[in-house]
């Protein structure tokens, strides 16, 4: 029988978990179900599209930056100071920007809320890594990727209600129940002392941030002269990186090559996920004409069932190993991906069936990947590994999206020769991409660690 203590541990444990999922909801929906508003902020402020749509690539890029930041703060600072911070930001710059009144004002609260919001991934992220161990580090990411999945859907029939029944000012005022959680996380959450001695290079992490934002807006606007600009930052970047002692990212953390084979595989998996959720909504909009509203009830069963059943992908990680894991979910991808190849021109209905195989795949993957990135990485560059792991995966959607939307521009309809009715462009690229996911299964089967011996992270108990 477990003792009281270990009863009242495991309590506090989930707890823990319960509370970080509750503010994870908030951050990530919050990224998600302005889209839909996008067309009445642009009417409320006679703003061109070009301009309106820095409401959420200025969102998504400080986002990303933070993450990183946030994770090599966290090398340093105590969690809990950090998150705390994180959070004020958050619904401090959302009850700012319900009184918007004006589109310069409006983009700032935007970027303030990304700045607090990106440290909620960062930090939700680490602290399974840190504080639990690693026989129950996979059953705590797969409610984590289940969070994700679930807010991630159900953020654009939020924003689709909000700003359809009420205003779009309304979508800030969604994210002030977030502290609520505040206090639990902060008692749960184990007291730590500053680490002294090394100090965070502030030029360094300046110039990377500068560099990854011009790549992401050259991506993301398809614009050289951003390409270029982010070459040169980046130039710069290893430059100060091999000049000082205590860069902000040492190089060697790249030599990992379990590490660094991880980075490529969770990119590729985002990619051609993350082309899923821009895709699909294009394709019931532009081949079914159904309207937004309609299109969020096709998306939203998938999302449900992947925040379900994606919990125990983490059960799976556990049992039987992160590369088995991904062999399962990449196979289901690259089926589900065949499926949707083959009904695009089909009833809307049976892109809905489909969808659900493509969700609940993409949190296993999730769930196992972060377990092999985290269980590569020595323990005084946990925040930092994490945080590039995060940005990694950031720069892959923005890329996706970028590169697919792009796609689609050009008649591939007679190449989708797995379609069950018409040919379409959708089917194409849903083909290309199911291909895609069975090379990254063979560079899972040819690069990825095939024993999981990698060092366990050894941290205080929650609610010690």
């Amino acid at each position: 029988m477990k003792s009281e203590h270990e009863s009242s541990s495991a309590g506090s444990t989930n707890r823990l978990v319960q509370a970080l999922c509750f503010v994870l909801f908030f951050s990530v929906m919050n990224a998600t179900m302005f889209n839909v508003a996008l067309p009445e902020i642009a009417a409320d402020y006679q703003l061109s599209p070009s301009e309106v749509s820095w409401i959420v690539t200025g969102y998504s890029v400080l986002f990303a930056l933070g993450s990183l930041l946030f994770g090599k703060l966290a090398d340093k600072y105590p969690l809990k100071r950090l998150i705390t911070i994180g959070i004020f930001l958050f619904s401090g710059a959302s009850t700012a920007g319900y009184f918007s009144d004006s589109y310069i004002f409006l983009i700032i609260c935007r970027l303030v809320q990304a700045a607090g919001a990106s440290c909620i991934p960062a930090l939700v992220m680490l602290i399974p890594v840190r504080f639990y161990p690693l026989e129950q580090r996979g059953r705590v990411m797969a409610v984590i990727a289940s969070t994700i999945a679930f807010s991630s859907g159900i953020g654009p029939i939020v924003g689709g209600f909000i700003a359809g029944h009420f205003h779009w000012t309304g979508l800030f005022l969604i994210s002030l129940a977030a502290p609520v959680a505040l206090p639990l996380i902060r008692r749960a959450l184990p007291d730590e002392q500053i680490v002294s001695g090394e100090k965070v290079d502030l030029a360094g992490a300046g110039l990377l941030g500068s560099a990854v934002a011009a790549l992401m807006l050259s991506v993301t606007q398809f614009n050289i002269w951003w390409l270029v600009v982010g070459a040169v930052m980046f130039a710069l970047f290893v430059w100060r990186v091999r000049a000082v002692p205590n860069p902000f990212i040492r190089l060697s953390l790249f030599s990992i090559a379990g590490y660094r084979n991880g980075l490529l595989i969770s990119f590729i998996a985002f990619f051609s996920v993350f082309g899923l959720f821009l895709l699909v909504p294009m394709m019931l909009k532009d081949i079914h004409s159904l309207n937004p509203q309609t299109i969020g009830y096709v998306l939203f069963p998938a999302a449900m069932l992947a925040a379900v059943i994606g919990r125990y992908g983490g059960r799976l990680v556990d049992a039987r190993g992160s590369r088995f894991t991904l062999y399962v979910a990449f196979a289901a991808l690259a089926f589900g991906y065949l499926c949707l190849s083959s009904v695009s021109g089909l009833a809307a209905w049976t892109i809905a069936v489909t969808l659900p195989l493509l969700n609940i795949a993409f949190t296993f993957v999730q769930t196992a990947m972060a377990k092999v990135v985290s269980s590569t990485l020595p323990r005084e560059q946990t925040g930092i590994g994490l945080g590039v792991y995060n940005l990694i995966n950031f720069l892959a959607g923005a890329m996706s999206g970028s590169v697919l939307s792009k796609a689609i521009e050009f008649d591939w309809s007679s190449l989708n020769v797995t379609a069950a009715g018409a040919r379409t462009t959708f089917g194409t690229v849903y083909l290309i991409l199911a291909f895609l996911l069975l090379i990254n299964m063979a560079w899972v089967y040819f690069k990825l660690e095939a024993r999981e011996d990698m060092p366990v992270l050894r941290g205080e108990k929650v609610g010690s």
